[in-house]
């Protein structure tokens, strides 16, 4: 079905051919037409506002319809659009077909068959210019919902554990219960110092592999209510909370350290063994006010000095020596 409102931009030097191709498209009903007698000229109505369709002469001075093509082809990707691009053009072959698919167009009209060619062509540009839109469209409303999705989602698909969105909505509440009902809140970030290497020895599949089984020991080695989630391809995290007179101490977090780093995992490769580090920042209601945000980022700083020591690195934020 055709689309008499359908912008259609006719590019050409020549303003005889451009006052034919005008006629001839509003007697067939075709109503916005407009006219660029230079690729400068028309890139300015581009961007004032989108065509569906283009129509232009493939030679002409300073920038021919190929180069259009091509700055068209850039405006459309900036902008989420597609330009139907029709060249007019003198050139005969299979040779000079092939040359302008290459750059982008879409067809070509022989002037030598344009009185023939024209309306076809455009007709058919009509028809193909709105299934593309609407397939943009439709990628845009599925690009809009899974954003959407995404920005709820807070597993971590690969290990069933929670993301970082989780662990950021878990810690803003965590720090508030500290405050109002007192305990310690304990933050571990654990990284994988050796992933990166095994990985590139042992490839992506078992990359996975592992950090779904570091995931699964991990949950055997945390208390059912400490919140386990799982930050990219290196780092986990935990959070845990001990109450107002319970005793706490880093040996309490060495069955973790040590039943990550003193027992290799088993995979499709065989058993690997992996080098962890983890970093503690343990803190109670005097250390407030703190957020999320710098809690993450002590722990990611002090990392690297379990890696250096082979031993649990940990902060105190205004809390009884650690035993």
């Amino acid at each position: 079905m055709r689309n008499p409102l359908i912008s259609i931009l006719v590019v050409d030097d020549a303003k005889f051919s451009s006052v034919m191709i005008g006629r001839t498209l509003n007697q067939a009903g075709y109503t916005d037409i407009r006219f660029a007698s230079s690729a400068a000229e028309a890139l300015k109505s581009l961007e004032e506002r989108p065509a569906g369709i283009l129509l232009a002469d493939w030679l002409m001075p300073e920038t021919d319809g190929l180069e259009l093509t091509a700055q068209v082809r850039q405006h459309d990707e900036l902008h989420d659009h597609y330009t139907y691009i029709i060249l007019l053009t003198g050139r005969e072959g299979d040779n000079a077909l092939a040359e302008a698919f290459d750059h982008g167009v879409d067809d070509f009209i022989s002037k030598t068959t344009m009185s023939e060619q024209l309306l076809p062509r455009i007709f058919a540009a009509d028809r193909l210019y709105n299934t593309l839109i609407r397939l943009i469209k439709e990628k845009q409303l599925l690009t809009r919902n899974i954003a959407a999705l995404e920005s709820h989602n807070q597993v971590d698909p690969l290990t069933g554990l929670g993301n970082s969105r989780y662990l950021k909505q878990m810690l803003i509440k965590n720090i508030k219960q500290i405050e109002s009902r007192g305990g310690t809140l304990c933050y571990l970030l654990i990284g994988i110092e050796n992933m990166a290497s095994l990985s590139k020895q042992y490839g992506r599949a078992t990359h996975k592999e592992l950090l779904r089984s570091i995931a699964r020991r991990l949950q055997q080695l945390v208390r059912p209510l400490d919140v386990l989630v799982r930050l990219d391809g290196n780092h986990f995290a935990l959070i845990t909370r001990v109450g107002k007179e319970q005793e706490y101490s880093q040996a309490s977090f060495k069955r973790i350290y040590d039943g990550l780093n003193n027992k290799s995992f088993k995979t499709n490769d065989g058993f690997i063994s992996v080098k962890v580090g983890i970093s503690l920042v343990a803190l109670n209601a005097q250390a407030l006010p703190i957020t999320d945000e710098q809690l993450i980022h002590l722990a990611a700083k002090q990392l690297p000095n379990s890696y250096s020591s082979g031993r649990i690195d940990a902060v105190r934020l205004t809390l009884p020596p650690l035993q």
